[in-house]
């Protein structure tokens, strides 16, 4: 409680504009507001004065006042034309925000009551704490294990909900080094408030100096990688020959053929439901029950991590999305290994 106390004092009453994005959702929050007093100024105002000229000691007898179309017209299309203003204007800020750059960072957040976990491509992890580069466009791919959160960062002007069972994502691109705030802003339990941390925007420089700390355990390709050997994923995922689930070499991204007549892309969201529950999309031409369910035996961040290796595994994945510019390595299948979960499945 001291804690949030402390933070709510910290706080000013409007937040530092410290991304791209800030600027225009600051100009159309001010237009909204603006036209809202001005709005309410306006009705209040001819409350006034109706209520003033047309007092009963000053007109003790009704007379009647034949309405104007002019008048009406007027009052009716002009609200209409500056709603149109700013349904456009907010539609626009919202593709904007959901459109993020080819060559943004990616960043893979996990909310858990009650913190939020981050890794980055190449490992590292931290709890309640992101660092990002200046002048770099970063996206957020995030998910939940266990209720709703929203992530928040009030100085750059961005907030989404992150919802359990599949992926949510955000982007920003920061303008101004600093220390800035984190909030969820969904209540999440009776912890909400302490779901906190912050965000550090760093030079180019000083972000490479941080981060040249790197990983003990490797990228998270790798860290997905050795999953994926541990769990005797490769036993049915060959690499380079057709064994008894689909090939995962060159898979993300690409059209898959279902057996239902069906083509779906193997992008993050199809990859993570074929770990965690292989029947939901049967590739055609292969049976079903060959992979076990898994969903609830393994966590988000080791989903994550093998999403990122299966990236890896095609070439046209850009290097800021596969964690590791590191060739992929060839597993060998195991003699008499059964599935385990890990694979992308026989779907």
């Amino acid at each position: 409680m001291l804690a949030s106390m402390r933070i709510l004092a910290d706080l000013p009453l409007f937040p530092v504009a410290a991304s791209e994005q800030a600027g225009s959702i600051d100009a159309l929050y001010w237009f909204i507001t603006a036209i809202s007093i001005l709005m309410t100024v306006i009705i209040f105002l001819g409350l006034g004065i109706f209520a003033w000229k047309y007092h009963n000691k000053r007109h003790p007898h009704a007379t009647q006042i034949e309405g104007s179309t002019k008048l009406e017209l007027t009052w009716s299309i002009l609200p209409f034309l500056i709603m149109l203003i700013m349904f456009g204007w907010g539609a626009d800020l919202y593709y904007k925000a959901q459109t993020p750059p080819k060559d943004a960072m990616e960043i893979f957040v996990t909310g858990k009551q009650w913190m939020w976990k981050i890794q980055y491509p190449d490992g590292t992890r931290e709890i309640n704490a992101l660092h990002v580069p200046v002048g770099q466009p970063v996206k957020l791919t995030m998910a939940s294990e266990d209720v709703i959160h929203s992530f928040s960062i009030p100085a750059f002007r961005v907030r989404h909900d992150v919802m359990p069972g599949h992926y949510n994502t955000l982007w920003f691109t920061a303008t101004k080094p600093g220390h800035y705030h984190l909030f969820c802003t969904e209540y999440c339990g009776d912890q909400h408030a302490g779901m906190i941390g912050w965000v550090d925007v760093l030079e180019p420089r000083e972000y490479a100096n941080w981060a040249s700390g790197g990983a003990s355990q490797g990228s998270l390709a790798e860290q997905g990688q050795k999953l994926f050997e541990q769990n005797g994923c490769a036993t049915c995922h060959l690499l380079d020959q057709q064994g008894r689930c689909p090939i995962l070499r060159g898979l993300y991204n690409k059209p898959v053929q279902l057996a239902d007549g069906r083509t779906v892309i193997a992008d993050d969201a199809y990859i993570r439901e074929s770990i965690l529950d292989p029947n939901a999309k049967i590739v055609a031409g292969f049976q079903p029950n060959v992979m076990p369910n898994f969903k609830g035996q393994i966590s988000e961040e080791n989903v994550i991590q093998l999403i990122a290796y299966i990236k890896s595994l095609s070439p046209s994945t850009p290097a800021s999305q596969q964690g590791s510019q590191q060739p992929p390595v060839v597993i060998a299948p195991k003699a008499g290994a059964a599935a385990k979960p890990g694979g992308a499945a026989q779907h």
